[in-house]
């Protein structure tokens, strides 16, 4: 007998996807889950404009809304999932791996090392690769997951 029991990075893979439905982005939907090392998920985010301001929809649609992928992030209002999920965790210090469903900017990177995170797990690259060389700086591992279909 076969198990179809998903291992854990395409479990928690999954999972960031899922967390992505509720991205509030026009531009892109991006879910993020935050692992301890017993494979216990410690916290989540996606990317959206901050608590209390309008979705960015209609005529809130915010100045960045409409640029390229990695382009015009400071026309943004939209709080990028890793940055969300890391507000949302007790405690940094128990991250040993980040799953996400686009590959951290070098800005949600340099959060990340920051904690003990170990590992970043993803299945998009993000469009500005520069992040992957800082974080294999340290000697951590960025995995560029391939779901099975």
């Amino acid at each position: 007998m076969t198990s179809n029991r998903p291992n854990r990075d395409e479990y928690f893979t999954k999972m960031a996807l899922l967390v992505a439905f509720r991205a509030t982005c026009p531009r892109r939907a991006v879910g993020c889950v935050l692992v301890n090392s017993a494979g216990h998920v410690i916290a989540t985010g996606y990317n959206g404009v901050a608590r209390g301001t309008p979705h960015c929809e209609g005529e809130h649609r915010c100045g960045g809304s409409d640029s390229p992928s990695g382009q015009g992030l400071n026309k943004c209002k939209a709080i990028h999932a890793e940055q969300n999920a890391l507000l949302q965790c007790s405690d940094v210090e128990c991250i040993d791996t980040v799953y996400v469903t686009a590959s951290p900017c070098i800005t949600c990177a340099k959060l990340l090392l920051n904690t003990n995170c170990k590992r970043v797990v993803f299945f998009e690259e993000y469009s500005d690769i520069s992040a992957k060389d800082l974080w294999e700086s340290t000697g951590r591992e960025w995995i560029h997951f391939k779901l099975k279909e």
